[in-house]
């Protein structure tokens, strides 16, 4: 036996040896107490057009985030104007009345950083992030971008070629033709619907007159929030806010629009697809907003749910069943509205019992509350992934942006792990029965009809569409 092998068999035998410990101790230590997340006091000001600003220090890294948030996004597209929202955002950053594109990145860059810009459903991103000692000249870059945009006609096709490309990359992907349905099935024609999969035809119709139109009715100072958050200059920083911005001049401005009235009813809806590999399943409804005081709980309902790796259907459908690889579900928000989806690419011939497992589930936790050890597991994930998130100073800009969309205090981002843990057994079972109602749900699936159909028959009337 050669030497090497020896020695390699000698580091086994003490591995799996007690001694080989050395007085670690053979269980993990218990966690600490969760802390709760604080936030630095921070500066809120408006200015005299209507703009608010809010100055938030934090952190130790020498960098400062911007974010310029317009209260404007693929909710204000007009039937007909798939994408449009995403069309002028694009040109944002594209070139200004005084900058080039290439202008523009090379600022971005030189100062430590970049600027991006991008549409929402119910807000447009102007965001960039620099080392701190050019937070100043972020802002007026930023307010230039927003301001003063080009839409020059070259730039305008450059980013028009790449949304058709997009929109035609998925509707070739079955799991964005779910997604698609499902969101048609709960809204109808509202642009909440028509963004998951826009219409190619509708984006190559449009000209950048239509940009700019769109920009006009729905892009202003009314609208905007300004967010800085990192290491800054806190006097030099408020006076570039307000020579950038407090020129900016009040247009005419859109209202903002009505939520949706979303369907809250049983519906099968099979979308025909002749040869499929396998079927792509969503399974959902509307639910909270997360103004809504349930609507911590049901985070931590939809965690235990589905929305965790450990979640029950997860362990149902993909561990013990093998029906799916990669299972999963959500608490989807928008304003004033929501929903919770579960979804998963499921294998063709078990698409019915993969459907009858997720109801079991969602009617099984419904009528028993889970026990406290599985529940504490849940928050101490949601309590920790939650800090994660928001850890940084774009996280905060942009979870703060949430709280201002939503009409939330500043309580829910410093209370949210206290709310979290605050969630009791009996709680989820409640959410459950109250939010997540299996008699309600809507059922889309994307597949083979010839296979699917007669699977689907037990759980309702199937209605069948085509990807035409």
């Amino acid at each position: 036996m050669t030497r090497p092998l020896v020695f390699a068999l000698a580091l086994l035998a003490a591995a799996a040896s007690p001694a080989a410990a050395q007085g670690f101790p053979s269980t993990p230590p218990a966690p600490a107490e969760p802390r709760p997340f604080s936030l630095p006091e921070g500066q809120t000001l408006t200015l005299g057009n209507g703009i608010d600003v809010t100055l938030v220090p934090y952190g130790d890294v020498p960098k400062a985030n911007v974010y310029a948030v317009v209260r404007t996004g693929n909710v204000d597209e007009a039937p007909g104007q798939s994408s449009l929202a995403d069309l002028t955002v694009g040109l944002l950053t594209e070139g200004t009345t005084t900058r080039s594109a290439d202008v523009i990145a090379r600022a971005a860059a030189e100062m430590g950083g970049s600027v991006n810009a991008g549409a929402g459903l119910d807000q447009t991103f102007v965001t960039g992030r620099v080392l701190s000692e050019f937070t100043p000249d972020l802002v007026r870059l930023v307010a230039d971008v927003i301001q003063n945009p080009a839409f020059s006609q070259d730039a305008f096709e450059r980013v028009q070629r790449d949304l058709v490309r997009g929109a035609a990359v998925g509707r070739s992907q079955p799991g964005t033709v779910a997604r698609a349905a499902f969101s048609r099935a709960l809204y109808g024609d509202h642009p909440y619907a028509a963004v998951v999969l826009p219409d190619p035809a509708q984006i190559e119709a449009a000209t950048v007159a239509d940009a700019r139109a769109f920009y006009d009715a729905h892009v202003g100072p009314q609208r905007t929030r300004i967010y800085v958050v990192g290491r800054f200059d806190p006097a030099a920083v408020e006076s570039a806010v307000r020579d950038a911005f407090g020129g900016w001049a009040a247009g005419a401005v859109a209202e903002v629009p009505e939520p949706p009235q979303a369907v809250t009813s049983r519906r099968i809806v099979l979308v025909d697809q002749p040869g499929a590999a396998q079927s792509n399943v969503v399974v959902g409804l509307p639910t909270l907003d997360p103004s809504h005081p349930d609507f911590v709980a049901l985070q931590v309902t939809n965690a235990l749910l589905g929305g965790s790796f450990g979640s029950r259907i997860t362990r149902n459908i993909r561990e013990d069943k093998g029906y799916t690889y990669s299972p999963g579900s959500g608490v989807a928000s928008r304003y004033r509205t929501g929903y919770w989806a579960e979804s998963a690419a499921v294998v063709t011939e078990s698409t019915g019992p993969a459907l009858r497992e997720i109801l079991y589930e969602i009617d099984s936790l419904a009528t028993n509350p889970p026990d406290a050890a599985e529940l504490e597991g849940i928050q101490n994930y949601l309590a920790g992934t939650f800090v994660l998130q928001n850890s940084s100073a774009g996280g905060i800009a942009a979870f703060l942006a949430f709280l201002d969309l939503h009409g939330l205090g500043r309580d829910y981002l410093e209370g949210y792990t206290r709310r979290v843990y605050a969630v009791t057994p009996q709680d989820v079972s409640r959410i459950t029965r109250d939010y997540i109602r299996g008699d309600d749900l809507t059922v889309v699936v994307v597949g083979d009809r010839s296979l699917v159909e007669e699977q689907l028959a037990p759980f309702g009337e199937v209605t069948i569409e085509t990807t035409d």
